[in-house]
């Protein structure tokens, strides 16, 4: 159905959404499933693929970005940075590295044999290596293992995995207005990368700050305190908050960066050592409501409305970009935890444990789309990957749990 067909209201098309997606996520929450696969799929039942109800408006855009922008924060919010350090600690890092580069190199590989250019080469790859650090913890939290020495392996390798990912996304994204010869391709990457040094440098710079803050005990805790309390507003804690991310969004905007890198590794500077628990919480539960019912909602089904079955031709390269996300994950996990000293189970959990794409996969992927670094087929596949993987590492990691039985 063209477009000029049916042209809705924008909150009708909003209140259509919201309702379809909850219902079909609640749905799949009721079997153990995530709430955003019954999201996409609602917005393939509404859009051109099927109803032809629902299209993916400017509008609808723009509230998708914000719906992109509180889960990356989110996402943050459930990382520390200590953690981040653990992760890189001793033979942590080795599957961590394993995890993310077997992926990638596979990835790439495959993208490059069947033909496409270099920049859908490199978001295949990406992809392809991405952990869904909040699928992987909710997948965790549902089996009761979040706590477990191997739960607790996932999770570390799963930041690494993320936090590199959206690094060289940030790079990418600076190679795009190049004309892709091999000089501009590396004189953009050289300067991108010197920018996200900076930027590294700056949240170094914080971090110590912070750190220096924690010492004297809850200096913050009780200034902020202090503050919230003087302050006549309402929500002025969660107006802070957001004027610190926005911030560091703002910064890596005008680095060339996108502007998840800053949301995602300001949120991740927040903890509870600083601001006190019941702070951290009332800005996580706050944002998670706004984020969880109502505009993540809308983001999946504006990716279900953007997906289009019927734009993958080539069915070689969507079969081998699945099967190659599935091995190809696994596999680093495997490898790298066996290099690590791990048994051979141990080492397969883990590597079923990060298999699950789902929320920033399909973030890149949408960013990459909306900036026209990949086509609709490309971005139809990699919806397709991150669906099929974070149904299935459920069901693969029970099983890995229970002895292999």
């Amino acid at each position: 159905m063209d477009e000029t067909h049916l042209n809705l209201p924008l909150f009708t098309n909003l209140l259509i959404l919201l309702v379809a997606a909850k219902i079909l996520g609640e749905i799949f929450e009721r079997f153990k499933q995530p709430a955003m696969i019954g999201e996409i799929i609602a917005g393939i039942l509404l859009g051109p693929s099927f109803l032809g109800l629902v299209y993916r408006t400017e509008e609808v855009k723009v509230i998708s970005e914000l719906g992109i922008f509180l889960l990356v924060i989110i996402a943050g919010l459930e990382i520390n940075i200590d953690d981040i350090f653990n992760s890189m600690r001793g033979r942590n890092i080795v599957i961590s590295i394993l995890a993310f580069l077997i992926p990638v190199v596979s990835g790439v590989t495959v993208a490059h044999y069947f033909k496409q250019d270099i920049m859908t080469t490199a978001f295949i790859g990406l992809c392809v290596a991405i952990t869904a650090l909040p699928v992987s913890i909710r997948i965790l939290m549902d089996l009761g293992k979040i706590n477990s020495a191997v739960g607790q392996k996932i999770i570390s390798v799963a930041i690494f995995d993320d936090v590199l990912a959206l690094s060289i996304l940030g790079v990418l994204l600076n190679i795009k207005d190049t004309d892709m010869s091999v000089d501009a391709v590396a004189a953009a990457a050289s300067f991108s990368l010197v920018k996200l040094v900076f930027f590294v440098l700056l949240l170094s710079l914080t971090y110590m700050f912070i750190r220096r803050i924690l010492n004297k005990g809850n200096y913050l805790q009780e200034s902020l305190d202090r503050l919230v309390s003087l302050l006549k507003g309402k929500e002025p804690l969660f107006a802070l908050f957001f004027a610190f991310v926005l911030l560091f969004s703002t910064i890596t905007e005008n680095l060339g960066l996108h502007f998840i890198v800053g949301a995602f590794f300001a949120s991740m500077l927040i903890s509870e050592s600083l601001i006190g628990e019941e702070n951290f919480q009332a800005i996580e539960t706050t944002t998670r409501n706004m984020a969880m019912g109502f505009l993540a909602p809308i983001f999946f089904a504006s990716i279900g409305l953007e997906f289009s079955m019927s734009s993958v031709a080539n069915y070689g390269l969507l079969f081998s970009v699945i099967a190659v996300s599935y091995l190809s994950k696994i596999a680093g996990g495997y490898f790298g935890g066996m290099l690590a000293g791990l048994s051979k189970h141990v080492a397969l959990t883990i590597g079923i444990g990060l298999n699950a794409r789902g929320i920033m996969e399909l973030v890149i992927a949408n960013i990459a789309y909306s900036s026209g670094l990949i086509s609709s087929e490309v971005f139809s596949i990699l919806v397709l990957m991150g669906m099929l993987t974070t149904l299935t590492t459920p069901f693969l990691l029970r099983w890995a749990f229970n002895g292999g039985e």
